[in-house]
């Protein structure tokens, strides 16, 4: 039997008219059914249909799925380059959707919603299809729609009405794009635009790619700076040492080489510690953090240099520094007075602290874990593997000195958190 589309493959559901609709919602029904029928949907959404078919999503059951919990959403917000361009994607698309009453929805790499702004009316209705933060909008959860059929195909769509798989959804519209980490080509997450059917605009597809590209641009140049940031620190370390080494970003990028040739990208396993390690491309090496990423010395013979030491001057309340000291010098970075009160707890606490017993400490409130470990998550992209996790702690073999002031009350003594209190009170305070 002689089949054909909707829709011209590739056209925008604008493209339909009020009798298209009507063929549309027959031809899903007989889909559905298990009957062959003259007319198919388009190839992108025809492709969807018959995998979420097969995943066993009921068409008719609501779109439902459980909710991540609020630490796990602020985890993941900022885990996720995403989360820096937010304000870029706001002002690209969030202010459009807002006047064109649909909202802006972003995503991370597995469908999970992180984000969302717009029309607040529509940001309401949103919550009946569950649509809203920590909701999960894959194929095998959703059905066909703009966000699940992007992640699935890594490709810019626009779902309309009756393409949407699950009945609950044809009354909305969605356009989706996804948006790639220009560091390794790993999908970050979707960009996405959702609306009542009735909002439907044939250019939203259009922008919605263009902001998506916008944003994979802004992320090429912030790599592209940070990398010229790490060659800046990199390059005297360099010049001092002998045979070969090299200063790369966390995802393998060079930012400087000296003793061997140059090369765009070493590739790094995938767990990266301080010390000795086996590199496909260059055999044994010695590695070493450095701020933004690693310093690699292709080792000619048995590990030398002393462990890393990490200073954590607390001296004079406005020059508030930590100094991490390994073989090849040793670096400084100024520190935010909350940063100090975070890395002085754990100078208390080798064994290391959870979330809660940090919030205790800064706090006073073992609630405030979602503060925590953003916290913590900033100052572990400056140190590098200095800082470890679950529990918080500083790493094996960090050397920690604390240099106290020299009055034990003038210890950050603008600090209320319960931890600094206690030692200034201490005459004894380590």
């Amino acid at each position: 039997m002689e089949t054909r589309s909707v829709a011209a493959p590739g056209a925008a559901p604008a493209a339909y008219s009020a009798a298209g609709a009507r063929r549309l919602h027959r031809i899903r029904d007989a889909r559905l059914a298990g009957e062959r029928t003259a007319e198919v949907p388009r190839a992108e959404i025809d492709a969807s249909w018959d995998r979420v078919l097969r995943s066993g999503v009921d068409p008719e059951q609501s779109p439902e799925s459980r909710l991540l919990e609020t630490d796990e959403i602020e985890h993941r917000r900022r885990s996720s380059a995403l989360g820096e361009i937010m304000p870029l994607l706001r002002d690209g698309l969030a202010t459009i959707a807002d006047a064109a009453q649909q909202i802006m929805v972003v995503t991370d790499g597995e469908g999970r919603v992180l984000w969302r702004q717009g029309h607040s009316a529509v940001m309401r209705l949103a919550k009946d299809i569950c649509l809203e933060e920590g909701a999960a909008w894959e194929e095998g959860v959703t059905g066909t729609n703009a966000i699940g059929t992007a992640l699935a195909t890594r490709s810019p769509i626009q779902v309309h009405s009756a393409e949407h798989f699950v009945r609950a959804l044809h009354n909305w519209t969605c356009a989706a794009a996804p948006v790639r980490d220009p560091r390794d080509g790993r999908l970050m997450g979707i960009v996405d635009i959702t609306g009542p059917a009735s909002t439907f605009h044939p250019t939203t597809m259009a922008l919605v790619g263009s902001v998506a590209a916008l944003a994979e641009s802004e992320l090429r140049n912030r790599h592209l700076m940070a990398v010229e940031r790490l060659r800046s620190v990199a390059a005297p370390i360099l010049c001092r040492l002998g045979g070969r080494a090299m200063a790369v970003d966390t995802h393998g990028w060079s930012a400087a080489v000296s003793g061997m040739a140059p090369v765009d990208r070493l590739p790094l396993p995938k767990s990266l510690r301080p010390g000795r390690v086996w590199l496909a491309s260059l055999g044994m090496c010695e590695v070493e953090p450095l701020p933004g990423g690693w310093l690699v010395r292709v080792a000619d013979g048995p590990s030398e240099g002393p462990p890393r030491r990490v200073v954590l001057d607390l001296s004079r309340e406005r020059g508030l520094a930590v100094h991490v000291a390994g073989p090849v010098g040793t670096w400084t970075r100024p520190l935010s007075p909350r940063h100090a009160e975070l890395l002085y707890a754990l100078s208390l606490h080798r064994e290391g602290r959870t979330a809660a017993e940090l919030a205790q400490d800064v706090f006073g409130d073992p609630t405030r874990t979602v503060t925590v470990r953003a916290e913590i998550s900033r100052i572990r992209r400056h140190l590098a593997e200095v800082l470890a996790h679950r529990p918080y702690r500083f790493g094996e073999g960090v050397e920690v000195e604390v240099i106290h002031p020299a009055v034990p009350a003038d210890l950050l003594p603008r600090s209320t958190a319960p931890v600094v209190v206690g030692a200034r009170g201490s005459a004894g305070a380590p």
